[in-house]
């Protein structure tokens, strides 16, 4: 029998404020443990917390790209559990009336667009984290780091229409790429901006009703949700075919040894003993409040890609690969309204660009070469001023040391050279010099035909304009007696 996984995700996300959730704490990281925090987000008897009012634009924000409805009021909870990283015991978060329902997300699956329905979008607070010594085999002390508790996060949990790994990772890529054009979120996985809990369950092919699932976590890179998920589906398929029963439990991901490990047996709501939260007042937000947020939002990617395709006339995969950032396509776009040629500027930036920002591990907004000299020197290769090959050589001398490219171009003497009596000279002297060659490709040799070009392109330094030296080598050729 065939066996037909689900998966579900929900996808932690820290907000991009200046302060915490419910207090003026700085939202900052890397700070020294235990540094950035006070008697609110420690929970101390008779505090108050106050609501953050740009974590809730950001949540709006987020909410609104995401098509989902956001509610007039919501409310929120304290969600009561015992662990060592919660000092006060309990964490404010969303429960029955949350932010925001029904949304969706787009993704790429097989040359068409399939939609992944969004469950819920809900605030809460972060909690501390646990350290643990480094060099340290056996995990035989931790240690407790508060300074995460009350860092404002939303969370937003998919509906199970997610089938398999490879969509789970092209889901979560869209939504983290959403998130960056937004500008809520860092996204930052490393220090834990980001990070995702996966659900998944597997079924009898022959029937619609959804196995017991299990919950992984831990799982800070993309890549490791998607071997996580086929590890568990895997497991969990064998089970099934065994006869074996599936239990709902958490498992944690060990990247280490590419393996689950149970972590504990699942709660469910009612372990959480949720009840509202005494201390805040319910949320109220008017279309008034969300008709201004929605002026705060820019053109997403998908719909810039469209856009580029239809004003630039790009293939569809460059307008891919330069949508990718906000900040990319940006660039690309300044680029191109100070150039002509936008499929040549497309082209540019997605070769010699990018690989100077993968070489120097560096991204487009740290890039010193301003997209006015790319463009100028797009237009010198344009023009015939200088030939394909000598413009990666300027591109160098631009990264480098700056400067306009036709300077660079002015003081190293490195204009093509398009005089035909020149060229017609120099190619002369070529088939004088290599009588053997010129004998061998008459003769039916035809591959030497680029052996000619090069002694050319050599004798000039690189600075014979390719198109004259073909034409005038093919004619001079062609005359020669065979």
């Amino acid at each position: 029998m065939k066996f037909i996984p689900t998966i579900g995700l929900e996808v932690h996300v820290q907000l991009k404020t200046e302060s915490k959730i419910f207090c003026t704490c700085a939202n900052s990281y890397g700070k020294a443990q235990n540094s950035v925090v006070c008697p609110v987000c420690l929970g101390m008897p008779g505090v108050l917390p106050v609501l953050n009012k740009k974590v809730v634009d950001l949540a709006i924000k987020t909410a609104v790209a995401l098509q989902c409805t956001v509610y007039p009021l919501s409310i929120f909870a304290r969600k009561n559990y015992f662990y060592p990283d919660l000092p006060k015991g309990y964490q404010i978060s969303q429960f029955e009336e949350p932010l925001a329902l029904n949304g969706k997300l787009d993704i790429p699956v097989n040359g068409s667009w399939k939609t992944i329905g969004v469950t819920r979008i809900h605030l809460e607070e972060d909690a501390g984290k646990s350290v643990h010594p480094a060099g340290k085999e056996k995990l035989t002390e931790s240690r407790i780091d508060v300074n995460r508790c009350g860092i404002p996060l939303i969370e937003i949990v998919s509906e199970p229409d997610i089938d398999s790994p490879e969509e789970a990772y092209l889901y979560l890529t869209r939504l983290k790429q959403l998130l960056l054009y937004l500008e809520v979120s860092d996204c930052n996985m490393e220090e834990g901006s980001l990070r995702c809990d996966a659900n998944v369950s597997v079924r009898p092919e022959t029937t619609d009703k959804l196995g017991v699932k299990t919950e992984l976590k831990n799982l800070n890179s993309f890549r490791y949700v998607e071997k996580a998920l086929k590890f568990e589906i895997n497991r969990q398929t064998r089970m099934a075919e065994n006869g074996e029963e599936i239990h709902q439990q958490t498992l944690s991901w060990d990247a280490a040894k590419d393996t689950a490990v149970l972590m504990r047996t699942k709660e469910g709501s009612d372990d959480y003993r949720y009840f509202p939260e005494p201390d805040l007042i319910p949320l109220v937000i008017d279309n008034l409040w969300i008709k201004e947020i929605e002026k705060t939002i820019p053109e997403l990617p998908r719909e810039k890609k469209e856009r580029l395709i239809k004003q630039y006339g790009i293939s569809e995969q460059n307008a891919e690969v330069l949508t990718t950032t906000r900040e990319l396509a940006d660039y690309f776009e300044d680029t191109a309204k100070s150039g002509k040629d936008y499929k040549k500027t497309s082209n540019w930036i997605l070769s010699e660009v990018l690989m100077v920002l993968k070489e120097r591990k560096i991204t487009i907004g740290e890039f010193s070469v301003p997209p006015k000299d790319i463009a100028e020197l797009i237009d010198l290769i344009g023009s015939g001023a200088i030939s394909g090959k000598i413009a990666k050589d300027v591109f160098v001398e631009m990264v480098d040391s700056g400067g306009p490219p036709s300077e660079i171009v002015k003081n190293k003497g490195l204009e093509q050279v398009s005089d035909t009596g020149s060229i017609d000279k120099v190619i002369e002297s070529i088939l004088v010099e290599h009588q053997k060659e010129v004998k061998e490709y008459l003769g039916g040799k035809e591959r030497l035909y680029g052996f000619f070009v090069g002694q050319v392109m050599k004798a000039t330094q690189g600075k014979a304009n390719p198109e004259i030296v073909n034409r005038i080598l093919k004619d001079k050729l062609s005359r020669l007696p065979g």
